[in-house]
């Protein structure tokens, strides 16, 4: 099918492109500068230059696709998301009115850092806690299940790892080297799933083509590192120390990593395994860091 895709320059969306391409799709992918549009057309895609903040156009696009994957998403305003905010649901709310009543497929990027469990592990039938960031684009998006979309949302693991990774675990590795030690906050227990890059550009792919509508999906490959494990790996990638530090310390120490250093954020993936036959093959996050790259392009 031809697919238009949403962030398809950025980490995870350079290696969906290949996935889609690889598996015979065709793509038409959102570039809004220059060097995004050079990128996108050497990874083998069709470019169409605009962005989030033009709702209609990117409904054009859409309308003109037989399928969207979504994972644009402006960090630019952080920690202040909630202009973000509104022009991810801008962005969720027009491509899914030019798909709607066509049983086309939608899936949009979410995150299980915010998901609301009850028993300490979040499974897929779970939401994100009504006020944070993801919480209204994901409810909206799976809303378009009662609109004749056939709508998916892909909750991934807040350490989406592998070669070029600039989210958290680059940033806890900068803490650890600019502080001189790798800490935890109290004894480390709380949790953590992870994903590579690669085993989640696979779902994306396997939602687009057959998730049913309405449905939550979850990017965990490792269901729960303790993060007392991943600051030891830190620490034997940058020879430091490692040590645990009070609660009260952590915003200090970590910054506006202080939050989500603390969160036991505990994941299971079992249910998208089950329905799309999802297999992660790549390797963990801990392995990953033992890898040693991480360190070296640090």
């Amino acid at each position: 099918m031809r697919v238009f895709v949403t962030g398809g320059s950025g980490f995870i969306g350079s290696a969906v492109i290949p996935e889609l391409l690889g598996a015979g799709h065709r793509v038409l992918a959102l570039a809004r500068s220059d060097k995004s549009a050079e990128t996108l057309r050497a990874a083998g895609a069709e470019v169409h230059r605009g962005s989030l903040d033009d709702p209609e156009d990117l409904a054009r696009a859409a309308a003109a696709t037989e399928g969207v994957i979504h994972l644009a998403f402006n960090h630019d305003t952080f920690p202040d998301m909630s202009r973000a905010v509104e022009t991810d649901l801008g962005a969720i709310e027009a491509i899914g009115a030019a798909l709607e009543g066509s049983d086309r497929p939608f899936v949009v990027t979410s995150g299980t850092m915010m998901l609301a469990s009850v028993d300490g592990v979040a499974t897929e039938a779970d939401t994100p806690v009504p006020g944070t960031y993801r919480s209204a684009p994901d409810l909206a998006a799976l809303a378009l299940a009662g609109r004749g979309v056939r709508s998916a949302v892909v909750r991934l693991a807040p350490t989406v790892h592998g070669r070029g990774d600039q989210g958290f675990v680059p940033r806890l590795i900068d803490v650890a080297r600019g502080k001189g030690v790798a800490a935890y906050i109290g004894d480390g227990t709380n949790r953590w799933p992870a994903v590579h890059r690669l085993d989640a550009a696979r779902l994306f792919r396997l939602a687009l083509e057959s998730a049913p509508a309405g449905t939550g999906l979850h990017a965990a490959a490792d269901e729960g590192i303790p993060f007392k494990d991943i600051t030891a790996a830190i620490g034997r990638g940058l020879d430091v120390p490692v040590k645990s530090i009070p609660a009260e310390e952590a915003q200090v120490h970590f910054g506006w990593l202080g939050l989500p250093a603390a969160i036991d954020n505990a994941t299971s993936s079992e249910r998208t395994r089950n329905l799309l036959g999802w297999k992660p093959e790549q390797p963990g996050l801990i392995a990953d860091l033992e890898d040693g790259f991480y360190f070296s392009a640090s």
